[in-house]
């Protein structure tokens, strides 16, 4: 394996980790508002839940990136120690109140940006669209001004966990849904009925035999699933059975393909992009949906951004074919 997808599959594996935990605790915590849901379209949200930021899947060489702190500058006049000793501590009881304001709106606003979240997985779930009053109603009125930053975090979340964009599908009425982020059957769920989707699964495996250098063996799968705590034959609040799902359902539907390592003895098997997977999404693709769920851009690992580029182009040529275009 080339160093460079070395490192990289190295920094998937931690962040694989990093993301099972935020995966295990986001879903959890859509389960129990779904438990909790009434069929009104607008439930009061209270208590003291704590928002949780989507962990990346693919790492970078830059470290985390700190929050700017605001800081206050204090100008003293000339004056007894005793002055200056009394505003030394009247500016730092400031200091102390202003942080701890700001504080208490980061939090309180990080608890509306999971009741959102929690209320459009509910209205995924029961199969409802949802509408822009509604959301207002689950923000408040103190935050209704920061509503766009409010949805636009719970949108991204929703997105690395899910796979799924909120999009607005009626801008006369304001009406919102969850859509897929690939065509699986009943809008992600992949089986009939109501339920959440699979598809953050799928666009993992994806991106999974991608750095893998474009298959990936079912041990290799497994131990990176296991760091997201999705087990082969231990049933999954979202996934169900994950083994049959991987291994049959979505063969099945063609989005992979698992097939016997050839040579192998005993037999070992490996997991690669199926014919389904190629129409409905790219390589560029996934990487941008990795490198957006890391907060940065494809370009940030050049040599998957490398291979992807030169697949968008193979692409642009085939359809170029495809219209009868004179350099095919």
């Amino acid at each position: 394996m080339p160093r460079s997808h070395k490192s990289k599959h190295q920094a998937y594996e931690k962040r694989c980790r990093a993301r099972g935990e935020t995966q295990g605790e986001g879903a959890k915590a859509t389960a129990v508002a779904e438990e909790e849901s009434t069929s009104s379209s607008s439930p009061q949200c209270e208590g003291n839940t704590q928002s949780q930021p989507a962990a990346d899947l693919c790492s970078t060489s830059q470290g985390p990136q700190s929050t700017p702190v605001t800081t206050t500058a204090v100008i003293s006049c000339p004056g007894s120690d005793e002055a200056s000793n009394s505003q030394d501590e009247d500016t730092a009881e400031a200091s102390e109140a202003l942080l701890s304001t700001e504080s208490s709106d980061i939090d309180n606003l990080a608890k509306i940006v999971m009741f959102l979240e929690r209320f459009l997985l509910y209205k995924y779930k029961m199969k409802q669209r949802t509408l822009k009053e509604d959301m207002l109603r689950i923000v408040g009125t103190y935050y209704q001004d920061r509503f766009p930053e409010i949805l636009r975090k719970a949108s991204e979340h929703i997105e690395a966990v899910f796979a799924l964009e909120v999009r607005e599908v009626d801008s006369t009425r304001q009406l919102y849904d969850l859509i897929s982020k690939l065509k699986l059957p009943n809008n992600g769920r992949v089986r009939p009925g109501r339920g959440l989707p699979k598809t953050g699964l799928l666009m993992n495996i994806l991106g999974m035999i991608f750095i893998k250098g474009n298959h990936a063996t079912e041990e290799e799968i497994w131990r990176l699933l296991g760091l997201m705590r999705v087990y082969a034959g231990r049933k999954h609040f979202i996934y169900g059975e994950p083994k049959k799902l991987i291994t049959k359902d979505l063969v099945r539907l063609k989005y992979l393909e698992y097939r016997q390592v050839t040579g192998s003895d005993p037999p070992r098997y490996e997991f690669l992009w199926g014919p389904k997977a190629h129409l409905e999404t790219s390589k560029m693709k996934v990487l941008q949906f990795l490198a957006k769920i890391n907060d940065t851009v494809p370009t940030a690992f050049p040599y998957c951004y490398k291979e992807a580029l030169q697949d968008e182009q193979e692409r642009t040529r085939t359809i170029g074919c495809s219209k009868g275009c004179n350099y095919c």
